[in-house]
């Protein structure tokens, strides 16, 4: 199966410039590696530091690694932080802006065993994490030859996933890792089925990024004017099949105001739900603050999370499509979250916790939408939503800290 790994990545390194000529979002996936070795041979020179290297998919993951990234740094001060991605778009977004906490942000190189060795070389760290998947064979074992910690976090495994097959090689991936911290008990039992002993159950990071977020969350006194003393639902990450159900509740309750962030920025659907709706809209980067609307079409990036502090309600999108998106950052601000109905439900364990708390709420079409919300009218079933989103969230925090003192007590860092 190892011959077979390497012909797949080698078959990959030849035909990835191929398809680069036609597929921009390939041309920029190569592009971006071009110059990784340089820059990280440029980063590391004449640096002594201890290093934590931390390895994530795209964003999602990234968003997962900041409270352990914090937690480590709070603890262990003089420790460089270098996050790699294998995901242009997660890069794309991080190296906007400044990272308080991370000190070098890179590219994974493609997992071939020559560049494994020499990203690991050059990078020479003390400790490596790798976030909740994106297993790469070659990466893991020359980490694990030079005999640094390596530890995987806010791992959150199916029974269906290939590593519970029986297949050695991917199997085995597993057993390169010193510790495993998991995000439920279900992945430490697969952990167990397979005969991997160093499972941890530590608990989803998350919980531990959005209640940083809600605690302080960034302040728009301009919607906060806007939305007064009304009711607001905040529907974030939405696509066409979210708006399908979304338009004609909008379209029903005028007496709301509407915060819309679809998933994508191209203002062709938005302009195409706006056409739909029987009640004022306008695009965020239009809005002069003036006018009597009814809805808001977020245009831009970076504001979503902190959006929700407006809701009484949160519709999150996704789940009719490519996956369900963040419904831990409504629900930290104690807000109810609907969302659609889940075509693989095992992939988003939170969406079933939800359910069974009380604060998540599943829906398949305008009709299921429309009870939930009339039901959530009703203020004391309100009130015992909201509670119990918050007696949630305050009951999942602290797994950044576990991970840390669990590492510590190990004395590897």
């Amino acid at each position: 199966m190892k011959l077979i790994y390497r012909f797949g990545i080698l078959l990959a390194r030849l035909f990835l410039p191929l398809a680069a000529l036609m597929i921009p979002r390939i041309a920029h996936f190569l592009d971006g590696r071009k110059t990784l070795f340089e820059k990280l041979s440029k980063f590391k020179e004449g640096n002594s530091a201890k290093t934590a290297w931390f390895h994530v998919a795209s964003l999602g993951e990234y968003e997962q690694a900041i409270p352990v990234i914090e937690s480590l740094k709070t603890v262990f001060p003089d420790y460089h932080v270098v996050i790699s991605f294998f995901s242009p778009s997660g890069y794309d977004h991080v190296i906007k802006k400044p990272q308080q906490q991370v000190d070098f942000i890179s590219y994974l190189p493609i997992d071939t065993k020559r560049n494994a060795e020499k990203f690991v070389q050059l990078l020479n760290p003390d400790l490596v994490f790798f976030v909740k998947y994106d297993l790469w064979y070659h990466h893991l074992s020359a980490i694990k030859t030079r005999k640094i910690p390596l530890y995987l976090i806010s791992a959150s495994f199916r029974s269906d996933q290939i590593y519970f097959k029986r297949i050695p090689f991917f199997r085995n991936l597993l057993f390169f890792f010193d510790q495993i911290f998991t995000q439920n008990q279900n992945s430490i039992d697969l952990l167990q089925s397979i005969g991997y002993s160093d499972g941890m159950l530590a608990g989803d990071t998350r919980f531990d990024r959005v209640v940083e977020i809600a605690k302080s969350p960034k302040i728009f006194e301009d919607i906060n004017k806007w939305k007064d003393e009304r009711p607001v639902l905040v529907a974030g990450s939405v696509w066409g099949e979210d708006m399908s159900l979304l338009i004609p509740l909008i379209n029903s309750n005028p007496d709301y105001r509407w915060i819309i962030a679809p998933h994508s920025l191209d203002p062709s659907p938005m302009i195409d739900w706006a056409s739909r709706l029987k009640v004022s809209s306008v695009r965020y980067s239009e809005w002069d603050k003036s006018g009597d609307y009814q809805v808001i079409f977020i245009d831009n990036i970076g504001m979503l999370s902190s959006l929700y502090q407006f809701a009484k309600l949160a519709y999150v999108g996704g789940a009719f499509g490519k996956g369900l998106h963040n419904i831990l950052e409504p629900i930290a601000f104690g807000a109810p979250v609907i969302y659609g109905k889940l075509k693989k439900e095992s992939k988003f364990p939170e969406a079933a916790q939800s359910q069974l708390q009380g604060c998540g709420f599943e829906v398949e079409d305008f009709e299921g939408l429309n009870s939930v919300f009339e039901n959530l009218q009703d203020s004391d079933y309100y009130k015992k939503s909201k509670d119990s989103a918050m007696a949630w969230v305050e009951a999942n925090r602290g797994a950044a800290a576990k991970i840390i003192s669990k590492i510590s007590l190990k004395g590897e860092l």
